[in-house]
């Protein structure tokens, strides 16, 4: 390569990485997750009433341990049952709490799913 060529091609990479770089900033940097209104909107929503005290120590066997779970399984989860069983293969069925999370947004179920993994909780991973 010679030396016009040689420098045009080593531009190229440093826009191509710098616009890369931005990509990233701008995809990570829309929106970060705030566990201290996530706190807030589980207490409004009263997420201890079935999920217990810390959201560790469920009322009944059926409800799940939430403390602890990873923010974005917690996330999906409730996107999913926004979604409901109108579509079989991505919403979940559960009335409560399709009633619970029709009012939030995206980045409100973003906070509640920070909250719960900041959360210390007793989940166990099966060997």
């Amino acid at each position: 390569m010679n030396k016009p060529q040689q420098a045009l091609h080593t531009v190229f990479k440093a826009a191509c990485a710098s616009a890369a770089v931005i990509g990233l900033v701008a995809a990570n940097g829309a929106y970060a997750a705030d566990a201290g209104n996530g706190k807030v909107l589980a207490g409004n929503h009263n997420c201890a009433a079935c999920h217990g005290a810390n959201l560790n120590n469920p009322v009944s066997p059926e409800y799940p341990k939430l403390a602890g779970q990873h923010s974005d399984y917690v996330y999906w989860a409730l996107r999913q049952y926004q979604m409901g069983n109108g579509n079989p293969h991505l919403g979940r069925n559960n009335a409560i709490m399709q009633a619970q999370v029709q009012s939030l947004s995206p980045s409100d179920m973003k906070d509640i799913a920070a909250y719960i993994e900041s959360l210390d909780g007793a989940l166990v991973q099966k060997k």
